[in-house]
């Protein structure tokens, strides 16, 4: 009977958390990672403490989760920063819109610099606009192993 007890409580809180997701007209990113980030911890939180505390606790954290990472610059933005920091010339901006989401962008990349470590860095000034406010932030890509620029932050 207990176990009965606590597959119930799972199955609600993601009929619940899958109801309440649908709730948003257009869904942001953020939301549908913290969507599937709760549900995700829901289920994770039942596996490891088998308490209804457990659950809900694995699902406030995966939805917190799920919300930051939904809520980062999505894959076809990083492929823009990522040619910015292979092919434009130091202080040219560049500038792009997503097509998806209707974010924009201005990037001015910096010069190129080697750490102590040898290993080859660049930093570049993002302008982005989300919902209308301009949000600025500085950038750092380093050269990985095989050549390619990894953004550290």
């Amino acid at each position: 009977m207990r176990k009965k007890h606590k597959l119930q409580i799972t199955s609600l809180a993601i009929i619940l958390i899958l109801a309440t997701s649908g709730c948003a007209a257009n869904p942001s990113k953020g939301t549908s990672g913290a969507t599937i980030g709760a549900a995700t911890g829901a289920i994770a939180g039942q596996a490891i403490g088998r308490s209804t505390k457990a659950t809900l606790l694995g699902a406030a954290i995966g939805g917190m989760l799920g919300y930051i990472v939904g809520n980062e610059m999505d894959k076809y933005d990083k492929e823009q920063l990522n040619q910015v920091y292979e092919n434009s010339p130091s202080h040219k901006r560049s500038q792009w819109v997503n097509p998806d989401n209707k974010r924009s962008y201005t990037v001015t990349p910096q010069p190129a610099y080697t750490q102590p470590s040898g290993q080859v860095c660049r930093e570049a000034e993002i302008l982005a606009t989300v919902d209308g406010r301009p949000e600025k932030v500085v950038s750092t890509a380093c050269r990985d192993n095989e050549g390619r620029w990894v953004i550290q932050k």
